[in-house]
């Protein structure tokens, strides 16, 4: 019954990963590593690790869809993409020389001036 309920809130926690990413394009992500660290007790670093794993996925269908619609500015997509996947690679390399304690408050921090400027920013 355990391992079931276990099943249960990776499922739950998949779709609401997916709901916010679709929705939002992105966020997902920092939703599936507060849950992975507060409801299912994951390391810090895997925490990160997984959710950057599991993204991959749902960005891809989600593009998919944005892309039928007609949604992708490909001029802003274009110049962005090299600088993110240089920052990706320099990120998960970072990510495993960075003491769990201090990436969880770097995290918190990033949380914290991504939600102030969305609250003051309309």
């Amino acid at each position: 019954m355990k391992k079931n309920l276990f099943t249960f809130r990776f499922i739950v926690l998949g779709i609401l990963t997916g709901i916010l990413n679709g929705l939002f394009g992105s966020g997902g992500g920092t939703i599936l590593i507060l849950g992975l660290l507060f409801i299912l007790d994951i390391d810090q670093h895997k925490a990160h690790a997984t959710s950057i794993s599991v993204i991959l996925p749902l960005a891809i269908v989600s593009a998919y869809i944005y892309l039928r619609n007609g949604m992708i500015a490909w001029d802003i997509t274009k110049k962005v993409i090299l600088g993110g996947i240089i920052g990706g690679y320099i990120g998960a390399k970072l990510l495993s020389k960075i003491p769990e304690k201090y990436l969880r408050k770097i995290f918190a921090l990033f949380m914290i001036v991504a939600a102030v400027r969305m609250v003051f920013s309309c």
